[in-house]
């Protein structure tokens, strides 16, 4: 009986999916290819948009608001310097940037240096920061138990600090309430008054709970005997007005300090927006490297496609002579081809999103690294893979649809 009308779609899908349940096991490692593709690029997309996730947040958790001003331009007569070692802040500084920068809520100056803590019989090696009581706003740290000191104690000097959870688990080991012990730094005693609530590790491993803070007098006085500052640290009113605060401080800094338009400046100012942005562009082009990586498992998977549809046409050379012979149009050739090809690639698709988005939990959950599924990774990944079937899977089905039904007829 001769065919006087093209095939309809309903009919050509059966033909595919008989075609394809022929060959079950080809057909499934042709799909691999894809499966592995969507899977990998779901999997990594996850993994570096929850970096990016996490370190958005560690950033946000130390201050999103944070500005850091430091002594020193880096460089000076060619031999870099460490903060320590310059002597460009004062307190007068810090007096004027707290009178007249508009756009900070909080100011802090900072102070620090390094020994040994001992209490009873244990000791460890750290840094005393002194500050001022905005120190903690600042730096989004909470007080436990105690209290933090008071503006009296840090004109009087007094030698009394907050601990946090680290010096805690080192020094008072046997499960003693720390508040109200006395704890020695390179044997000055200071009273803990309070203690801080546990942080972690920030997004560049440095251990936030590693801390002790006094009031700055006493480590410019009783430990240091210094004048100068080794930092100042301020919060603005909002992340938006960051950069206005920036300018603020620069410009007040440099005429404190009788700077010249041509002069460089003698101090740093970093803020946490700067870090952020950073760290984010960093993120965001791994996340770009691991996602190329894993595209070329697609592409791969592509050409595995191209390649079984060249077999499958070889091989049913003479099915097709037979269907043209009897009214089967070259564009029903072409989509019988067609529709196989995408089959192998919807399905392969489907199986690697569920595959994709359960090895991002097993990451998750079995390394505990942070994981983030964007909706849009698995609608990108699974649309590539259906245009890839379709790109891959197109020039066979052409090819197909060209024979000669007389010269299929006769081929072996």
């Amino acid at each position: 009986m001769k065919i006087t009308e093209s095939m309809n779609i309903g009919n050509l899908i059966k033909i595919s999916l008989r075609a394809l349940n022929n060959n079950k096991l080809r057909a499934f490692l042709t799909m691999l290819g894809i499966i592995i593709g969507v899977a990998s690029v779901i999997t990594m997309l996850a993994i570096g948009q929850g970096s990016k996730i996490s370190i958005q947040s560690q950033i946000s958790e130390m201050g999103s608001n944070m500005i850091m001003i430091q002594p020193g331009a880096g460089m000076m007569g060619g031999v870099r310097q460490s903060s320590s070692d310059m002597q460009s802040l004062k307190m007068a500084d810090y007096n004027s940037l707290k009178e007249n920068v508009s756009y900070i809520s909080k100011i802090s100056p900072s102070v620090s240096g390094s020994g040994q803590f001992i209490y009873s019989n244990n000791n460890y090696p750290a840094s005393i920061t002194g500050i001022n009581e905005d120190y903690l706003d600042i730096r989004k740290l909470n007080i436990d138990e105690g209290t933090v000191f008071t503006d009296q104690q840090i004109k009087s000097a007094a030698k009394v600090c907050v601990i946090g959870q680290t010096i805690i688990k080192n020094l008072f080991t046997n499960g003693e309430d720390p508040v109200g012990k006395v704890i020695r730094f390179n044997k000055i005693p200071f009273t803990v008054i309070g203690t801080l609530k546990e942080k972690g590790y920030n997004s560049m491993g440095m251990d936030q709970d590693n801390i002790v803070l006094a009031p700055y007098t006493t480590i410019q006085k009783r430990i240091l005997a210094i004048t100068y500052l080794h930092g100042i640290f301020a919060s603005a009113t909002t992340e938006e007005v960051t950069d206005k605060a920036t300018d603020q401080i620069k410009s007040i800094l440099r005429t404190n300090h009788k700077l010249k338009e041509t002069d460089d400046d003698d101090f740093n100012v970093r803020s946490q927006e700067e870090l952020s942005t950073m760290l984010t562009s960093t993120s965001d082009m791994m996340t770009v490297l691991l996602a190329c990586i894993a595209g070329i498992s697609l592409l791969v998977g592509g050409i595995g496609i191209m390649n079984i549809m060249y077999v499958s046409v070889t091989e049913r050379t003479r099915e097709i002579g037979l269907r043209m012979s009897i009214g089967a149009k070259g564009r029903d050739i072409l989509a019988q081809f067609l529709i196989e090809a995408v089959i192998i690639s919807f399905t392969g698709g489907i199986i690697g999103i569920i595959m994709g988005i359960g090895t991002s939990f097993l990451v998750k959950f079995g390394f505990s690294w942070p994981v983030s599924i964007q909706p849009y990774s698995v609608f990108l990944s699974f649309l590539v893979c259906t245009v890839t079937g379709v790109f891959f899977g197109w020039y066979p089905a052409k090819n197909a649809s060209e024979l000669d039904p007389i010269e299929a007829l006769r081929y072996e």
